[in-house]
């Protein structure tokens, strides 16, 4: 976690971070001035960003929403304060509607954002000042600290590049907290074509296959929202020992996500909720699955069964399947 330092200080209404990166400073600074970079971190998990406007002069005005997953917006505003170009950066930000004006009733908030170089590296030192402790308190309950937290600890992925981030590295799996999860593995292929691997009932039945031994017999994708889908696989030759999965299809944007909702057939619960993403960069894609579980029971009890090791192997026969 990149973190190494939050401090909320309601005597002076304001919320600050530093956090430590190695990485040039530039290459810092460039994160957060390209609205393409800015989009893989700026949201926390399960709500990414997109930037719609970026107008990256004093006075110009960046326009972006987050999605939750089940499709939910929350929409905000920055404008460009000040510009010293690799050393500081400074912005309002507030709430809009969909008209892309500002909301009454929700705080608006001053962020400045001060990039250092470090013996290792950069520092990002980075205020939030507030009118009100009013504001304060409103952006704290809303998730302002935990949402900050998780959102930087995502933008050491995008500082590097992301075959050096990723490539090699298998199926990773990361506890964000008691009932989330993140899993991410590097497919060498075009993000189309992942995208088409995952909802194509044919090409599913070649690499969804978990451990040797294995085969997919029911492959019903959807790319529907309220769409239903299924899975079920079994033993070569042992129709007895079939099991599989169902849910509903809550969000699309292809080629970019889709979140499903996940219990095991037959059964009424527990449901989890699967988010899946895909980013591409020079022709490789990264999956990134955002799992969230009902209880830390459930969380628990499903990692138990070797679930990552059983994806690593089936992610492996997809790039088998997507190789030239």
């Amino acid at each position: 976690m990149p973190v190494t330092e939050f401090v909320t200080d309601p005597e002076n209404l304001t919320m600050s971070l530093i956090a430590d990166f190695d990485a040039p400073v530039e290459r810092l600074w460039r994160a957060y001035t390209d609205p393409r970079q800015l989009e893989r971190f700026w949201g926390p998990p399960g709500w990414p960003a997109t930037f719609t406007q970026f107008e990256f002069t004093a006075g110009g005005r960046a326009i972006y929403h987050m999605t939750s997953p089940q499709g939910e917006p929350s929409r905000g505003a920055w404008e460009f304060l000040s510009i010293d170009e690799g050393r500081r950066l400074e912005v309002l930000d507030y709430f809009v509607d969909e008209a892309g004006e500002s909301m009454e009733g929700f705080p608006a908030m001053r962020m400045v954002f001060d990039f250092d170089e470090t013996e290792t590296g950069s520092r990002l030192r980075s205020t939030t000042y507030f009118t009100s402790l009013e504001g304060l308190e409103q952006a704290v309950a809303m998730g302002a600290v935990e949402g900050t937290k998780m959102a930087m600890a995502q933008l050491d992925a995008v500082l590097l590049d992301l075959r050096a981030y990723a490539q090699g590295k298998g199926t990773r799996l990361e506890v964000l907290d008691d009932t989330h999860v993140r899993i991410t593995r590097l497919i060498d292929g075009p993000r189309d074509l992942v995208w088409r691997a995952h909802h194509d009932a044919e090409l599913l039945k070649k690499w969804m296959l978990g451990p040797d031994g294995w085969i997919m017999s029911i492959a019903e994708p959807s790319e529907t929202v309220g769409g239903s889908y299924r899975w079920q696989w079994q033993q070569e030759g042992a129709p007895e020992t079939a099991f599989g999965f169902e849910g509903e299809v809550l969000l699309i944007d292809a080629p970019r996500r889709a979140v499903t909702t996940e219990r095991m057939t037959g059964t009424e619960g527990p449901t989890n909720i699967n988010d899946l993403q895909f980013y591409e960069e020079d022709g490789a894609t990264l999956l990134t699955l955002i799992v969230e579980y009902p209880d830390l029971a459930t969380r628990d009890m499903i990692l138990a069964t070797g679930m990552v090791d059983g994806m690593e192997a089936s992610y492996a026969r997809l790039e088998s399947v997507l190789a030239p």
